[in-house]
């Protein structure tokens, strides 16, 4: 052990993501951790900075047809179109499991129009076990609403606008890179009143079977994630931090606590682990832990001091 060195877990990893505060800045993505339980077998739930749940919408949705999912190198295409129980049956039969742990938890939501987005965190906001919601603006896989709420500057406004309307829980909106400025979407989402940013959602790629010639994803596109976007969404954590006043956390190919350090050096206050459970369903706990090696080493006492400390 260096001399610096203090006792491990003793170091300081609390964070206030918009009023939220967090026991850890690790958290899950959504859309890869289902509803907490598929991964209660591999790890202590209770030891996550919160949990995100796969995203809502008010009815239940099927999502696109397979072949929905395809590994890439270093990443993975999917377009699972948002397939999920519906507001009801969540609150219903999954929230209920997830009480029985000291997490809080973050529901991502998605509506087809703005009307669904209001009427959704009306929904959850006076539910007990809901700590947060994630309004979700940049899903390139479906026909309507998602990604195309996230692209326009006013719509993206005008969304956030409604949620915040009817609740009072910290709002997160997760954010596209397949924008051409990210900074000018995070600035009109903190102008409607977020109380934080979340990105990068996936970027939009394809692949193409070469003796059929035809693509292998039934949706024809889907969405690229893993560690080969993590540069991309490490440079426009990085733009967005410098545009914007509310916290910013980071997501996209994080796959070790390096790569999560990576993200609060450049000044993500914290961040989610997507693809990465996949590969290994103890990613979060093992990003956790190296974290915290990592301040020990570093003879920093509290995380804070690590955000945004990028030198350039």
């Amino acid at each position: 052990m260096k001399e610096n060195m203090k006792d491990p877990y003793n170091t300081k990893l609390q964070v206030d993501i918009g009023g939220l505060v967090l026991k850890n800045p690790v958290m899950t993505a959504s859309g890869t951790f289902g509803y907490g339980e598929e991964y209660a077998n591999f790890i202590d739930l209770n030891r996550l900075g919160a949990l995100i749940v796969k995203g809502i919408s008010l009815e239940r949705r099927v999502g696109n047809p397979p072949h929905r999912i395809m590994e890439t190198p270093c990443g993975m295409l999917n377009a699972i179109g948002l397939e999920n129980v519906g507001v009801r049956s969540f609150l219903d039969e999954k929230l209920p499991f997830l009480k029985n742990f000291d997490v809080p938890v973050i529901v991502n939501i998605f509506g087809e129009t703005v009307e669904e987005y209001r009427k959704l965190a009306q929904a959850l906001s006076d539910v007990r076990g809901v700590d947060g919601l994630e309004v979700n603006i940049s899903c390139p896989n479906v026909l309507k609403g998602g990604v195309e709420f996230g692209t326009d500057p006013d719509m993206a406004n005008k969304v956030t606008r409604a949620v915040k309307s009817v609740t009072d829980l910290p709002v997160i909106v997760k954010l596209t890179p397949n924008v051409t400025d990210i900074a000018e979407i995070a600035r009109s989402v903190e102008e409607g009143g977020a109380d934080a940013v979340s990105l990068i959602n996936t970027l939009k790629g394809m692949s193409i079977d070469i003796e059929g010639r035809v693509p292998h994803l039934k949706n024809i596109t889907g969405g690229l994630s893993g560690p080969a976007i993590k540069p991309v969404a490490l440079r426009m954590v990085w733009e967005v931090v410098k545009s914007v006043s509310i916290p910013v956390i980071g997501v996209g190919g994080i796959m070790d606590a390096a790569d999560a350090v990576e993200f609060l050096i450049a000044g993500a206050k914290a961040v989610q682990i997507g693809t990465a459970n996949f590969v290994n369903p103890h990613t979060t706990i093992d990003v956790l832990e190296g974290i915290d090696n990592y301040l020990i080493e570093h003879g920093i006492d509290d995380i804070n001091d690590l955000i945004g400390t990028l030198k350039v």
